[in-house]
C-alpha cells in the first residue's frame, strides 16, 4: 500500500521549463551560441546542469567551471522566473489533500537548492514536505535513482510504498530504477516520449486522490 509521495519540481510542481529555456538562451547568447528549441527539448528538460553545459559546450564541464556556469545560469533563471512563480493548476490543493490523508511527502529535484527554496517558499508549501532534496544533496543525478532512494530513507519509507510524480524520461527512469511507481506528468513531453508509467496526468484534478489510493 502506498504511503509516500515524492514530487520532482520542474514541470511537476511548476511550469518552469520555459523560464529555464530563457535563462539558458541568455547564458549561451553571451557566448554567441544560439541552440534550436528542438535541441533544448532533447538535451535540457529533465537533465542536470553538468550534462546540459557539457552537451552544448561540446566538452566536459566539471569542477569549478561547472560551479561558475551554474551560478550564472541559475541566477539568471531565478531573476527571470521570480515574478512569474505559480504552481501547476491544482497542485497545492492536491498536496494538502495528500497531507490530510496521512501521506508522507517529499521533493526530489535535479535543480539547485536555491531554486527549490525560492519556489517552495513563494508558493507557501514548505510545511507539506518532510524531505526536500536538490542537486547538491546527491553525488549522482537522474537517471541514477540516488535522489529517490535518499528521499525514501529521509521519509522512513520503502521504495515499494512510494509513488513518484515525474515529467521527464530521466526522472521516470530514476524513480522506476529505485523500485517506485510513477505517475507521468505530461507538462513537457507526450506519452510516446516517456517510459511506461502507472498513470498519466495533464493537471491535478479532484479525481486524482482516489486514483493514487487505488495504485
Amino acid at each position: 500500500m502506498l504511503d509516500t509521495v515524492i514530487f520532482d519540481m520542474d514541470g511537476v510542481i511548476c511550469h518552469t521549463n520555459p523560464y529555464h529555456s530563457k535563462a539558458f538562451r541568455a547564458f549561451f547568447a553571451k557566448r554567441n551560441m544560439y541552440p534550436a528549441e528542438a535541441e533544448f527539448a532533447e538535451h535540457m528538460y529533465g537533465k542536470n546542469n553538468s550534462y546540459i553545459f557539457s552537451h552544448f559546450m561540446g566538452r566536459s564541464v566539471t569542477g569549478e567551471e561547472l560551479q561558475q556556469f551554474e551560478n550564472e545560469k541559475e541566477g539568471l533563471f531565478r531573476e527571470i522566473y521570480k515574478p512569474h512563480i505559480e504552481a501547476i493548476h491544482g497542485f497545492v490543493a492536491f498536496a494538502e489533500q495528500l497531507l490530510e490523508q496521512g501521506y508522507k511527502l517529499g521533493v526530489a529535484t535535479s535543480a539547485p537548492r536555491a531554486n527549490m527554496d525560492l519556489i517552495i517558499d513563494s508558493l507557501g508549501i514548505r510545511h507539506v514536505f518532510d524531505s526536500m532534496l536538490g542537486s547538491e544533496d546527491v553525488s549522482r543525478h537522474k537517471p541514477d535513482p540516488m535522489v529517490y532512494l535518499k528521499s525514501c530513507t529521509n521519509l522512513g519509507a520503502s521504495p515499494e510504498t512510494c509513488l513518484v510524480f515525474e515529467d521527464s524520461y530521466s526522472g521516470i527512469t530514476a524513480a522506476q530504477s529505485a523500485g517506485m511507481k510513477v505517475i507521468g506528468v505530461l507538462s513537457s513531453h507526450g506519452r510516446d516520449e516517456l517510459p511506461s508509467c502507472s498513470y498519466y496526468i495533464d493537471q491535478y484534478d479532484t479525481t486524482l486522490l482516489s486514483k493514487v489510493s487505488s495504485l
